[in-house]
């Protein structure tokens, strides 16, 4: 597995990769309908194009394909956080959130911190975050819950 940052060419296979992940591997913790909620996100192009070029975005790379990516926001938010579906359970994520973490240091955050979905939420708690709150957000008029979890550095 190799990392490398995002480019704008990776924009299209990161789309794919977020809306497959969030419909299988989500599929016992939301519902259909929240989930079809979740993933309308991936059509907000405007939004991905900002992320690209705003924030530290590392892919995981597998025989040319990409596996993972996570961002990090204002160098102390992980803002997206997504392993493909067919590669979970790999250490993509542990070798992901490493570097994010390095990445948060080196900018000087003494803290890191992310909105967790109930699927995320135990792996995270393995890396050492702590739950702040349970948050219950509307999109569309559609509830979904997810957890503010931070991490000292």
């Amino acid at each position: 597995m190799n990392l490398r940052k995002a480019t704008i060419s990776d924009l299209k296979e990161m789309q794919e990769l977020y809306i497959e992940t969030i419909k299988h591997v989500c599929k016992d913790d939301y519902t259909p309908f929240q989930i079809n909620v979740w993933i309308s996100g991936a059509k907000n192009t405007e939004r991905w194009i900002d992320v690209i070029n705003t924030q530290f975005v590392l892919l995981a790379i597998i025989q040319d394909k990409i596996t993972g990516f996570g961002t990090l926001k204002n160098g102390d938010y992980i803002d997206f956080f997504y392993i493909h579906k067919d590669f979970q359970r790999q250490g993509i994520a542990n070798r992901l959130l490493t570097e994010l973490e390095f990445e948060a240091k080196k900018q000087h955050s003494k803290v890191i911190s992310s909105d967790v979905s109930i699927t995320a939420k135990p792996f995270f708690e393995k890396k050492r975050f702590i739950v702040k709150a349970e948050q219950r957000n509307i999109r569309l008029g559609v509830e979904l819950i997810n957890y503010k979890m931070e991490k000292q550095l």
